[in-house]
């Protein structure tokens, strides 16, 4: 897979849909979100061999939502990009690796983040596994992380405003799957 970057003058484009995903057109990324369009996202949840999340504090310089703790990897797919391609993009840009991963599932939010701001996205959630080396874009990432499951749902009871809206919302779900696949595999 090729890696490649947006030139610092380049305005990002985000992919605009429907909810059945759609394309409807595409719009620069911040206007997406002062006009709170409806565009496509994805999140990675990473997890390691002893099935810990890998977790990332978004860049104190972020738009929106800075500081606050979030999932492995979450962005916007280019015009043309296929998503696994855009996943593996961005997991390398951001924290320096890149591993195999799999379409969970997807799902639509729409969260004011401040500013004036609105993410109002089509979220395609992504698993992968990898017990590597993380070398994180201090751009992007202020810290890195790996969380077992549990004392995550007890951080987010105690402290939901250290996490970002979307990942409060996909926590639960992307746990829900996890019970299912583990399940399955089980009774196979």
């Amino acid at each position: 897979m090729k890696i490649t970057t947006t030139n610092p003058g380049d305005k990002e484009m985000v992919i605009l849909v429907n909810r059945l995903d759609e394309p409807t057109g595409t719009m620069e990324k911040m206007q997406a979100h002062v006009e709170g369009k409806l565009h496509r996202a994805f999140s990675a949840f990473i997890f390691n061999s002893k099935g810990e999340l890998m977790m990332h504090r978004r860049a104190l310089s972020k738009y929106h939502s800075p500081g606050l703790w979030t999932n492995t990897c979450c962005s916007h797919p280019r015009p043309g990009e296929k998503l696994d391609d855009a996943v593996r993009r961005r997991l390398m840009e951001e924290l320096g690796f890149t591993c195999p991963v799999h379409h969970a599932f997807s799902f639509v939010y729409k969260k004011d983040v401040g500013h004036g701001l609105t993410e109002h996205e089509l979220d395609h959630v992504f698993i992968g596994w990898y017990d590597g080396l993380v070398i994180p874009n201090p751009k992007e990432v202020d810290a890195v992380t790996f969380r077992n499951m549990s004392s995550v749902y007890n951080d987010i009871d105690a402290r939901p405003e250290k996490f970002t809206e979307w990942f409060k919302i996909c926590f639960p779900l992307v746990e829900k799957f996890m019970d299912r696949e583990i399940t399955r595999s089980l009774a196979i």
